[in-house]
This record gives structure tokens, sequence and C-alpha cells, in this order.
């Protein structure tokens, strides 16, 4: 990691521009397809999916490791999380924090699985909120887990996470509100186990 991809982290100009932003897909919605991520999935089981924000923060990291933990114990459902930090990068990530375990991890750089799934480019407020500041430090103080390099990525990526059903219908999930607004996966397994 060097000073030049830490700073490009936090170009607001570095984001994809001509993508073309999805609505969000509500409940009872077919699931998005573009690029790897293809609903139905081919071995038909259903879906919690996290759209983390930038390999390196603290957040993506909590999301992913409580992602992690849900797969080791939930064998009928699968667990994907995207990247759009570059492959690299995200491998360099996965690796800082004990391997992917019985998640699966797709690498979508250019953002159009993001898209897609109508996450974009988030504001000011969204990143740097006195509350989502404080988020920051009460994830490493109560967690240990403190921002990393960024290497790859934007820290104005939206994050968010869904539920999808072997049929290819979403049934739980949004987009996040603020950085620090973490999802709750397990409603998410909730939803796809009653659903």
């Amino acid at each position: 990691m060097t000073f030049k991809q830490e700073l490009a982290s936090w170009n607001p100009f570095n984001d994809p521009s001509d993508l073309k932003i999805a609505p969000v897909p509500s409940r009872g919605d077919r699931a998005p397809s573009e690029g790897e991520l293809q609903f139905p999935r081919p071995h038909g089981k259903p879906v919690v999916l996290t759209f983390l924000r930038h390999c390196g923060c603290p957040f993506a990291e909590k999301t992913f490791l409580n992602l992690k933990a849900l797969a080791a114990s939930n064998p009928t459902i699968s667990f994907l999380a995207v990247s759009h930090s570059d492959e690299p990068a995200t491998k360099t990530w996965l690796e800082s924090v004990g391997g992917k375990g019985d998640t699966e991890v797709i690498v979508d750089y250019e953002r159009k699985i993001y898209a897609a799934w109508g996450l974009g480019p988030s504001s000011l407020w969204h990143v740097l909120n006195p509350t989502a500041l404080m988020g920051a430090v009460n994830v490493g103080r109560e967690d240990g887990i403190w921002n990393k390099p960024t290497q790859s990525g934007s820290r104005w990526q939206t994050a968010g996470s869904f539920a999808v059903n072997g049929n290819g219908e979403v049934v739980w999930g949004r987009p996040s509100k603020q950085a620090d607004d973490l999802p709750s996966l397990e409603d998410g397994l909730s939803a796809v186990k009653n659903g």
C-alpha cells in the first residue's frame, strides 16, 4: 500500500460516472443478475449476500467476519460477499482477516453488480458524520477491528446486504444508511430459512 493508493480511496471523483444506478430491489422483487452474480444461483440454494465497503474498512471487516461465522454453521445456505476493491487487494485483505472460510467472494471492480443492486456512491455525511466516526472507534475498542490500509476501492461506495431465496426472489435487505450502519445478517438468514 502506498500513500497514493490511500489518497485515491478518498477521491470522490474516482467513482465510475458512467454507471446507471438501478433502484434498490425490494422484498418480493427478482434479484438483479449481473456479471458473475446470477439468480437463481446454479446450486439452487438461498443466499445471504453483502456488498462491502472498501477492503480495509473496519465496518466491512466486521460485516464479513459475521458473514463467515454464519456460513460456517449454515451449510444449506450460500453466503456471498461482493468487493469493489480489485482482485489483488481483495485477496490480500481476505488473508488479513483469516481467509474467506465457507463464503463465496466476488470481485466487482467496475461496480456493475453494485449498480444493479442500487448501490452507488454515498455522500460526505454518510462517511464522515460524527456517529459514523464514533462507530469506527467503537468497533476498534470493542472488537479490535481498526482501519487497515486501503490498496484499492473507494470510501464513498455505499454498502448493503440482502437475502435471496432459492427461486431468486429478494426476501430481505437494504443499503446501509451510513458507513457504520451494520446489517443484521441474522435477520437475512431467518428470512431465507422462513421464506
